[in-house]
This record gives structure tokens, C-alpha cells and sequence, in this order.
């Protein structure tokens, strides 16, 4: 468990957190949630010992261990599988460690080549999965997660959101994902106004209380304020009557008792309003046939048509490195195909956002500098008016951009996106730097934008509340899919989700020498024979780890129940005695020890059916080598 005790902390004169009080309790996976510079990554630093707050504490029990994603790269094993098996405890046998470690790294979405690789051959957006998984796999008691889809794709994005379903110990979760974080938290912490406030469920309902007390606030205190005046009318005409001083004094007592409550300040937030270019044709766009890849050796994808009209929102999907950068880069005129045409309208007026363009931003101007560049007509106003819904309000606008986060740049190009006038947007990954109500902003920003969008995201909250049809980067090459994302889920489905993928690599038996002779089909056999052999090594390690998992879990859920039912006999005695300490403590024990068991209930189901479709897999490869056997 973890508690914060009225913690503060302030940086010069900002103030991040004042008095700030909250306790995780076991088993518990919290989102949280709060404002960009709110102190939600300030906080896992204090959690974790990196910084010290100005007063109060953070408590952990003494055996307690934290873990926290670090973006610092620091490996040691000579290959990515030897370093993924560096997280996991010592306690697990040998031969089930290696099968924990490549059944993480693939749902983080590793190939099976990819394990004999040495660690720092790996793409950046690679080693931080590295990173992930061995933390994953170190299973620590509290799990701090800051923004882990960010080098995730939709797919590695997926297995994670189920991965973080099933943890057993406590979570605590940063993402500007609002579905991703609701499926995963049991709680949610806001950082709201310098104090953290927790509740059990979701960022929906949190928001909502958020909301409704204030608004009990603000009417209390405008009652509070209309008494205040009527008191000070009271005093000011009768200060002067003899016969009314005891009642003058009365109400200036009153009064002062009362004090003056202040009205709260509006948290000021992104505002998107797209730049509309007018167009009457019916298409925006049009790719034929067009093919791209890095070299012959290396096509990314071949024959891809699509066309764009108005009001069209075009979602691309898939996994990292397939291309679907390169696409926009394509459509945007940025690159050009080695076969096929891209064609646009008449009046098609183009506006391009990519994590890339920040590079294109020039170092010696202003935020302001840069807003004006992009707008068709030169108005300082309107520029400012922007800067100020980028938050780059006052001076802020004359911030030089060689000065600016990336997260700032990254809000300096949606500036420039949004003064630009345009009817096709292009959008590549827009999110990786706003926080959740930013993220929403833009969506809705989105669907009032009466242009086309086209829109590169692995946030599955944005696809479904934006897309209405898909190109699709799975298995190789790309395809149009002319439907929702939920459609797209319900009848085509992603590669590899069907059954969870095996650490097995297939083995290639041939049927007979050749030409069909005696030692042909003993060398045959003999190749049988081997296969079968490390098939059913292989069945025995991976159906091993599942089944000590689940009798792990089943021996917990026995322990706990026994808990239960002890405190249980326990708590009618000191009902009885009217011990109300005692009654409090039980009642917390028996409130934890049900909540342990249904989350070992889930895992432990989990865990079940993995193990029968595996055992599955198993069986049909067996059966399919004994038929070669002639068994």
C-alpha cells in the first residue's frame, strides 16, 4: 500500500501540490489523471524517492517494491531475450522463465527473430518496449506507468490493456487515453487544484463529482456572498442608532465569523476550432494503385486505392514500421510513390500535422512567428488568439521556439494546423503530447470540422468516436476497409488475436527423399522423431508455467477465503463487545481479502483459458507430425 500524508511541493512560485492526501490500497489500479503540468510525473517521482516533498510524506511498507518505467536505457545482456529475462524473479524454474519472457516481448510485439538480437540494435520506440516488458516481468508490489502506449502500436496497445487487467499487485497509470485507462483502473486520483482526490471507478464519473461539487461551490458561495452584502446594509444604516447597537454588534460578528470564500479560477485548456477552406467538388483525393516501399527487398505496401470526399474520417491503423507514416507523407505530396498516382481537387487545400514536422519548425522564432507563417492572411490578433488557445498566452507568444519542450513544439504545430486554412487534414498521431481533456477537445474539434480527416492514431477512444472507415496495416501490405473500427473488430479482427501467440517455431518436415528410397524415408522418420521430441519439451515448459500459475492462484484464493471466514467469526465477537477499532480493522481485512480474491478469480480464469487453447495448439501440431509419422 501507499499513502500520501498532506504532502506539497512547489517549484519557485507554482505551486503543484498543497496539503495533498490519498492511500492506494491493495490490489487497487488507479488512473490518474490531472491537467498537463499538474504533477502527475512529479508524483511517481516522489512515490518512488526521486525527489522529497516540501512537507508531509509518502509511506510504502519496508519490503514494498516500486517499479517504474524508465525511459533510460541501460542494458546488459548480450540478446533482447536474456535482458527481457533479467526482470523476472528468482523463483520461477528455469524452464519456465524463458516462456513468461517471449510470451511478454510478443504481445509487446516482438518477432521471434528478434530475440537473438543484441539490445541496443533495436529501434528507440523498440528499447523502451524492451524496457516495459522486463518491468512487466519483475512483477514489482506497485507498477507506476507513465504514457506506455506511447511507442506502442494498436495491437501492442491491446495485449497491454489485458496484460494490466489481470496484475495482482497495485497500479498507478498515466495515458491521455481515456478508454485504455477506464478499462484498466479499478480507481481513478485526480490532481484537481493543487489536491488529489480519489474514487472508486471511472475518469467519467470522477469528472461528473468534480463538476457537481464545484458547482455546490459556486452556488454556496454566491448565497454566502448575497448574505454577506445584506449584512454589511444591516450594519452601515443602523451603526449610527443607540437602540439597534446590540443588534449592529451582533451582525459584525457574524460577519467577521463568516470570512470570505474566493471564487475558483478557470483551468484553462486546449480549444480546437479547425480553419475551413470551402469546396463544392465531391472528391478531395484520389490514390490509384499506388505502391511504396524502402528498396525492392523491402515493399511496405502495393496497390492501394482510395478516395477522399467531404466530411469523409479516415482512420489508419496497424503496427508500428508498416507504413502508415509514410502514407500521409504520400498523401501530403511530401514523398513520392514508386507506382500508382495520387490526385487532388481543384480547390483541395491540404494541412498536414506529423510528429516529424517539428524539425520544420525555425529555432530563432516566436511561437507567434510561427502562427503567422501559416495563416493565408497576416493578422496579429487572430495569431494571438491562437497562441492563447495553445496555452501560450501572454509573453508566452514571444517564447522563442529553440526555448520550447516538445510537447510545446508539438502544440505550436497544431497552432499552425489551426490557422492554416484547409479542408483534408492529415493527422499523424495528434495526441502523443496533450492530456486527456486536450484529447477530447480534439475530437470533438474533429467532428465538427466539415472537411475530410485523415487520421493515424492507436487511441481505440478516437477510433471509434471519429473513424468510418479504415486503411489497414496487418500481416503485410495495406487495405481499405469500408466500415467502423468496431466493425472492422467484429469481422476481420487483427492478426494474431485469435489465438494467443505461441513461442513455437514451426517445423518443416519433408514427405520422402528424392527419389522415394529406403534412406529417404528412415532420415524422414528420424526428422519426425526430432520434431516430436522438442514439440513436446516445448508442451511440457509452456503448459507447466500455466498450470503452477494457476494452482499458485488457487492455493491464494484458499488462503483468502480462510481469512475471510476467520475475520468474519471474529468481528461478531467484538460486534458484541462494542470494540469499534477492532470492528473498523476487520471489516477493512475482510474489504481487502474479497477484493484480492476476485481479482485472483479473474486472473485464474484467465489463466484457464490460455491454458486449453494452448494445450490445443499443442495437440493439432502433434497430431498433424504423428499423420507424417504414419502413426
Amino acid at each position: 500500500m501507499v499513502r500520501a500524508n498532506c504532502i506539497s511541493k512547489a517549484y519557485g512560485g507554482r505551486v503543484l501540490f498543497d496539503g495533498a492526501s490519498f492511500m492506494l490500497g491493495a490490489g487497487e489500479r488507479a488512473g490518474l489523471v490531472g491537467r498537463n503540468g499538474s504533477g502527475k510525473t512529479t508524483l511517481f517521482r516522489l512515490i518512488t524517492g526521486g525527489e522529497q516533498p516540501d512537507e508531509g510524506s509518502i509511506s510504502v511498507p519496508g519490503d514494498y517494491r516500486v517499479g517504474h518505467l524508465s525511459q533510460e536505457i541501460h542494458f546488459t545482456a548480450d540478446t533482447v531475450l536474456a535482458e527481457a529475462m533479467l526482470g523476472l524473479k528468482g523463483d520461477h524454474l528455469p524452464e519456465n522463465q524463458a516462456y513468461k519472457a517471449e510470451s511478454v516481448l510478443m504481445g509487446l510485439g516482438f518477432q521471434m527473430e528478434d530475440f537473438s538480437r543484441r539490445p541496443l540494435e533495436l529501434s528507440g520506440g523498440f528499447q523502451v518496449r524492451l524496457n516495459l516488458g522486463k518491468l512487466l516481468l519483475e512483477e514489482p508490489d506497485l507498477l507506476l506507468l507513465d504514457e506506455p502506449t506511447n511507442y506502442l502500436d494498436i495491437v501492442s496497445s491491446r495485449w497491454l490493456k489485458q496484460f494490466l487487467k489481470k496484475w495482482k499487485g497495485e497500479l498507478i497509470l498515466i495515458t491521455h487515453d481515456r478508454d485504455f485507462m477506464d478499462a484498466v483502473a479499478t480507481h481513478t486520483i485526480g490532481i484537481h487544484r493543487a489536491r488529489t482526490r480519489k474514487i472508486a471507478g471511472g475518469t467519467h464519473k470522477f469528472y461528473e463529482q468534480i463538476l457537481a461539487e464545484e458547482d455546490v461551490y459556486e452556488r454556496t458561495r454566491a448565497n454566502d456572498e448575497k448574505r454577506r452584502a445584506e449584512l454589511e446594509e444591516f450594519i452601515n444604516r443602523f451603526r449610527a442608532q443607540a437602540t439597534r447597537a446590540s443588534a449592529v454588534q451582533s451582525k459584525i460578528k457574524s460577519l467577521q465569523k463568516k470570512g470570505t470564500a474566493g471564487r475558483l479560477s478557470g483551468e484553462k485548456g486546449l480549444e480546437f476550432v479547425f480553419n475551413y477552406a470551402p469546396h463544392e467538388s465531391k472528391w478531395l483525393m484520389r490514390a490509384e494503385d499506388v505502391s511504396f516501399g524502402y528498396g525492392p527487398a523491402t515493399p511496405l505496401f502495393k496497390d492501394l486505392s482510395l478516395s477522399v470526399g467531404m466530411r469523409d474520417r479516415i482512420a489508419v491503423v496497424g503496427r508500428n514500421g508498416q507504413g502508415k507514416t509514410t502514407l500521409l507523407k504520400l498523401l501530403a505530396g511530401e514523398m513520392k510513390p514508386d507506382g500508382g498516382s495520387i490526385s487532388r481537387g481543384g480547390k483541395t487545400a491540404l494541412a498536414h500535422f506529423g510528429q516529424t514536422n517539428i524539425s520544420r519548425l525555425a529555432p530563432h522564432r516566436t511561437v507567434e512567428e510561427e502562427i503567422l507563417d501559416a495563416m493565408a492572411q497576416w493578422d496579429r490578433r487572430a495569431a494571438r488568439n491562437i497562441c492563447g488557445a495553445m496555452l501560450f498566452g501572454g509573453d508566452d507568444a514571444l517564447k522563442k521556439i529553440s526555448v520550447l519542450s516538445g510537447g510545446e513544439k508539438s502544440r505550436v504545430l497544431l497552432g499552425r494546423l489551426i490557422a492554416q486554412p484547409a479542408n483534408l487534414l492529415l493527422l499523424d498521431e495528434p495526441t502523443n503530447h496533450l492530456d486527456m481533456e486536450s484529447v477530447d477537445a480534439l475530437v470533438g474539434a474533429i467532428g465538427a470540422f466539415e472537411g475530410a480527416v485523415i487520421i493515424v492514431t492507436h487511441s481505440e477512444m478516437i477510433l471509434r468516436a471519429v473513424a468510418t472507415r479504415l486503411v489497414v496495416f496487418d500481416g503485410g501490405g495495406a487495405a481499405v476497409f469500408e466500415g467502423t473500427y468496431e466493425d472492422f473488430l467484429q469481422r476481420v479482427g487483427w492478426k494474431g488475436e485469435e489465438t494467443p501467440p505461441l513461442p513455437v517455431k514451426k517445423v518443416s518436415v519433408k514427405k520422402g527423399g528424392p527419389s522415394g528410397r529406403d534412406g529417404g524415408r528412415a532420415a524422414n522418420r528420424k526428422d519426425i522423431k526430432r520434431a516430436r521430441a522438442e514439440l513436446i519439451n516445448m508442451r511440457s515448459r509452456v503448459l507447466g508455467g500455466l498450470k503452477l500459475e494457476i494452482e499458485k492462484d488457487e492455493e491464494q484464493i484458499i488462503a483468502f477465503e480462510a481469512q475471510v471466514e476467520n475475520d468474519s467469526r471474529a468481528l461478531i465477537d467484538v460486534v458484541m463487545k462494542g470494540d469499534g477499532e477492532e470492528i473498523q480493522r476487520l471489516s477493512k481485512s475482510i474489504h481487502d481479502a474479497k477484493e484480492k480474491i476476485e481479482i485472483l478469480f479473474a486472473g485464474l480464469a484467465a489463466a484457464t483459458e490460455e491454458l486449453e487453447t494452448r494445450r490445443g495448439v499443442f495437440d493439432t501440431q502433434l497430431a498433424e507430425l504423428g499423420e507424417g509419422a504414419g502413426e
